[in-house]
């Protein structure tokens, strides 16, 4: 009963949060729970290139910029940072000062001493993605800015087959002093503050921590942030617990006048000590049906994208249902910046290759899916037909831009597989190859639900144009595994942007990044040039056309078929306040609060049944 009484006072003001407790009337840890439907793979920066280990890892390690929760549209500040960058005239030398008395949590790789974040912690960061040893699945984002000498030191280590070399200077990323650090590139970069408000990117991480850990240390993350690692244990369960060494950092958010749930949150929060909670606690469901009722039974505060099956019980007509709304659940529903693509292997001898009949081959399989029907029946109306690689809310993407991207035409497929001899010459119903050699596509997917209904939408989708179709089917992270090394034919991924530009959409086609962001492991000159002139243009018509080209190639030649761009819909429980969701902050946890007092009436309104 106590500790009941000292919860409602907390919640409701009148005895303030963090105040001194007698010890036998502490609150228990405020936990924020809620699943993810695909495992992590690891916890260090450098390999990352899934969605879901970023989001962890974004709450550990702190970039020096972030972007504001609130703001729209998006809009960068300091974070690690005492202000915002020094940027030249030529958009090539920037200088970053961090703030002096930000430390790192605990660790026993410090020896017990207390580690203070210097600028050189960024220097380091940012060179172990130029370490073959680490595998940077980011290493095409900081090589297509051209930072001077990491590439040539890479590549002459390389090419000597010695390691890499941390202490030797580079012109383009050094430390100034204790606090500062510039980083110089070889050409123009307008946006390239961006890549400095991702945590699972650069974020900063300690050498004598990577050194203490070698190639464990993506299972000891030990970071700045406002979380660290508590728990782990793979594909089932991670905890995470506030860092008791994060320093003070007050919420202070600027909504949009025109909103007025946020603006009432951010009043009502304003002042307060990040993070919020005291835990976040992530467990991985894979198939939503137990997803789904993990959060009807409250064991999760938060049904991050509900599954689309879903959808017509949860919101029918995206309106929330009555019974959930009776029970004070609350709903956000926000466009993601992605695509969600199948993607054809380019260098497969089957479904690859630049010859007229290759693109033929892929552009009739594009004509032959049947978008409508899966945004209808496979993701309940979660989502919008996808016009181009570019994805809503990045600069570059016109909403008024149409092509045959989106187009369901049977007929015309078959057209196209038959002027380019792609038919069936033994009778059998199928097609073959123009040389006579079988035509069967193999198309990597995982052992979800919603994956399994896009499978038999494809089955159909084919058996209507004749071809050949089977699913290899593996976890996730196998699947990612092989990719990267191109061994799949296709496979149906998501793309989601970090940032709000629509470079991170046209890097999926851009030669230099196969093996990395580049899975279909297309390289046409034509486009390679119109992505590397649109990169270093500022924002401006001239830009948007050459965007513009170059996702009409990618469209052209039909390395990805982009499905659709979609459309995400969160509940919360009643007990959750302040929840709202930028696409571009990963790491919301520390900005949403749990109502300890209607937790606690609730559970003891169940208990009293």
């Amino acid at each position: 009963m106590i500790r009941t009484f000292v919860l409602a006072l907390a919640t409701s003001g009148l005895l303030a949060l963090g105040a001194a407790l007698p010890a036998h009337a502490q609150a228990a840890p405020k936990t924020l729970r809620y699943a993810f439907p695909i495992a992590e793979t690891t916890f260090d920066p450098a390999p990352i290139t899934d969605l879901y280990s970023r989001t962890v890892v974004a709450g550990i390690f702190e970039a020096p910029l972030e972007f504001a929760f609130m703001a729209r549209p998006a809009r960068m500040r300091p974070n690690t940072a005492a202000a915002m960058p020094e940027v030249s005239d030529d958009f090539r030398t920037f200088t970053f000062r961090i703030k002096p008395g930000i430390h790192f949590a605990d660790d026993p790789a410090f020896k017990g001493r207390k580690r203070e974040l210097v600028a050189e912690d960024y220097v380091y960061s940012v060179k172990r993605h130029y370490d073959p040893r680490w595998k940077s699945g980011n290493l095409y984002i900081l090589e297509g800015a051209k930072i001077l000498g990491l590439s040539e030191l890479r590549a002459r280590l390389i090419k000597e087959k010695k390691p890499f070399d941390y202490d030797t200077p580079v012109e383009g990323l050094r430390a100034l002093d204790r606090y500062t650090f510039q980083v110089k590139l070889a050409e123009p970069s307008p946006r390239f503050l961006y890549y400095w408000t991702d945590g699972s990117f650069t974020g900063a991480l300690a050498r004598e921590v990577v050194e203490a850990y070698g190639d464990k240390v993506g299972e000891h993350p030990v970071g700045t942030g406002p979380f660290r690692l508590a728990e782990w244990k793979r594909s089932s369960r991670i905890v995470l617990e506030r860092n008791p060494a994060y320093r003070e950092v007050l919420y202070d958010e600027d909504p949009p006048a025109d909103d007025a749930r946020l603006q009432a949150i951010a009043k009502a929060f304003k002042g307060r000590r990040l993070p919020l909670v005291d835990r976040v606690q992530i467990s991985i469901i894979e198939e939503p049906q137990p997803r789904w009722l993990s959060f009807l039974n409250e064991e999760q505060d938060i049904a991050e994208n509900v599954p689309a099956e879903f959808a017509n019980v949860a919101f029918p007509n995206n309106q929330l249902a009555p019974n959930l709304a009776k029970r004070g659940i609350g709903m956000l529903r926000y466009p993601r910046s992605d695509v969600a693509v199948s993607y054809f292997g380019m260098e497969n001898p089957v479904v690859g290759g630049y010859e007229p009949h290759k693109v033929a081959l892929r552009r009739a399989i594009s004509l032959a899916v049947d978008l409508e029907r899966e945004i209808r029946l496979v993701r309940r109306g979660q989502a919008i037909p996808a016009q181009s690689p570019i994805g809503p809310e990045a600069w570059g993407y016109d909403p008024a831009f149409k092509s045959e991207m989106s187009q369901f035409d049977v007929a015309r497929a078959k057209a196209l597989l038959d002027m380019h001899g792609y038919v069936d010459r033994n009778g059998d119903g199928w097609r073959e190859q123009p040389d006579g050699q079988p035509l069967a596509l193999e198309y990597a997917t995982s052992p979800d639900q919603q994956s399994r209904s896009l499978n038999e939408l494809w089955q159909k989708n084919m058996n209507a144009i004749g071809i050949r179709i089977e699913f290899k089917t593996a976890k996730w992270p196998e699947q990612l595994k092989a990719s990267r090394a191109g061994k799949l034919m296709m496979w149906g991924v998501g793309w989601s942007a970090g940032q709000p530009d629509g470079d991170t959409f046209l890097a999926l086609g851009y030669g230099p990044n196969k093996g990395q962001s580049n899975h279909a492991r297309f390289d046409l000159p034509a486009f390679n040039a119109l992505y590397e002139k649109q990169k270093v243009l500022p924002d401006g018509p001239e830009r948007q056309a050459a965007m513009d080209e170059a996702k009409k190639l990618m469209i052209a030649y039909m390395p990805y078929k982009v499905h659709v761009h979609r459309i995400w819909t969160d509940l919360n429980q009643p007990w959750v306040s302040g929840y709202h969701r930028n696409i571009y902050v990963r790491e919301f946890w520390k900005y949403v609060d749990i109502d300890a007092a209607e937790l606690a009436r609730r559970q003891g309104k169940r208990g009293d049944q």
